[in-house]
């Protein structure tokens, strides 16, 4: 019996975790004139891991086994990062910019491993 394939389910949670987070941040930059507008983030994509019932599969002692799949994608949360300014904003413009380009860099990583991923399997159909 073969089991499922959970990379493909694990790359479109994160993908999903990556646009609420876009989201987000988003929200951040077009409220940084905003007084009284609090900076928000959602929680990491490791803890969102984290709280789901999935296991991952393996065939080794070796493998690791703790990881899981999202069950929930994410919790939006105001954040103090840049701390509060006189008109008691706290979106710092450089963070924000700094969390969406963090945001294209994983979703080009994860996106390019699930099309290296995709191309393998349809190898082992073909051969």
């Amino acid at each position: 019996m073969t089991q499922p394939i959970q990379f493909f389910e694990l790359a479109s949670k994160q993908a999903e975790w990556l646009s609420v987070r876009q989201s987000v941040v988003a929200g951040n930059i077009a409220n940084a004139n905003t007084p009284g507008y609090k900076a928000k983030d959602v929680t990491p994509f490791q803890s969102v891991l984290e709280n789901t019932g999935i296991r991952m599969a393996a065939t080794s002692p070796m493998h690791f086994t703790e990881g899981s799949l999202a069950s929930e994608i994410a919790d939006v949360e105001a954040t103090d990062d840049v701390g509060i300014q006189i008109s008691g904003n706290s979106v710092g413009l450089a963070e924000e910019l700094m969390k969406q380009g963090q945001v294209k860099r994983e979703y080009e990583l994860s996106a390019g491993l699930v099309k290296a991923f995709h191309r393998m399997m349809l190898m082992t159909v073909r051969t």
